[in-house]
């Protein structure tokens, strides 16, 4: 049985993995709410999605604070007065600290254009082009505190199609972005999400149980 699951959803920009969880818990495909989206620009296309879907939302800009640890700070104290459960960094273009991972341990989800180990960081589909792959697809991972390096919960393979260009690679990679973030969202709600921790220097593993 699913529970409801309370978001925070972090932005940066045009915010299309944002309208997917928004489109599927209003089509009752996700037992979701989202309770907050915080931005650490103004003005980006992700707001205005959240406006529309009345969503709360809030500006919390980088440049506004010392460090990143004073940064993340504002982002715990806004999604915590907010009574989030789940952080999900859609297109957030900022790498977190231990002061908002501690805040919501294993809970902080990241959606990642390329079959990860490999292709980590920006532009990840143009690597994948660049380096001549023939498969890439997306991933969806637990953040840590490097770049696209926490334990991964599942991901979908693309292929890299003979006639692909950058744009066409990407356009393809995030259709699949949108379904697996909002299948492993479902997953969490319905409590089928197992996390093992790493002990004596082996790596935090997460396994999706089927329904």
């Amino acid at each position: 049985m699913s529970r409801n699951v309370n978001l925070g959803v972090l932005v940066s920009g045009a915010g299309t993995n944002l309208q997917a969880i928004l489109d599927a818990i209003s089509e009752r495909k996700l037992a979701a709410s989202v309770r907050l989206v915080v931005s650490n620009k103004p003005g980006v296309l992700a707001l205005e999605r959240a406006h529309e879907a009345r969503v709360p939302t809030k500006v919390v800009s980088h440049r506004d604070y010392a460090d990143r640890e004073a940064f993340d700070g504002a982002l715990v104290e806004a999604l915590v007065g907010a009574g989030v459960d789940w952080v999900v960094l859609a297109g957030f273009m900022r790498l977190l600290t231990g002061k908002l991972l501690r805040a919501f341990p294993n809970r902080v989800l990241n959606i990642h254009p390329s079959l990860l180990p490999a292709f980590p960081g920006v532009d990840a589909q143009r690597q994948a082009f660049d380096y001549g792959a023939k498969v890439t697809g997306c991933t969806v991972h637990l953040v840590d505190e490097g770049t696209d390096t926490g334990p991964i919960v599942a991901q979908r393979a693309v292929p890299v199609l003979v006639d692909d260009d950058v744009e066409s690679l990407t356009a393809r990679i995030l259709v699949e972005e949108h379904r697996l973030l909002v299948e492993v969202l479902a997953a969490i709600a319905e409590g089928r999400l197992d996390v093992t921790p790493g002990i004596d220097g082996k790596r935090t593993r997460a396994h999706l149980r089927r329904a």
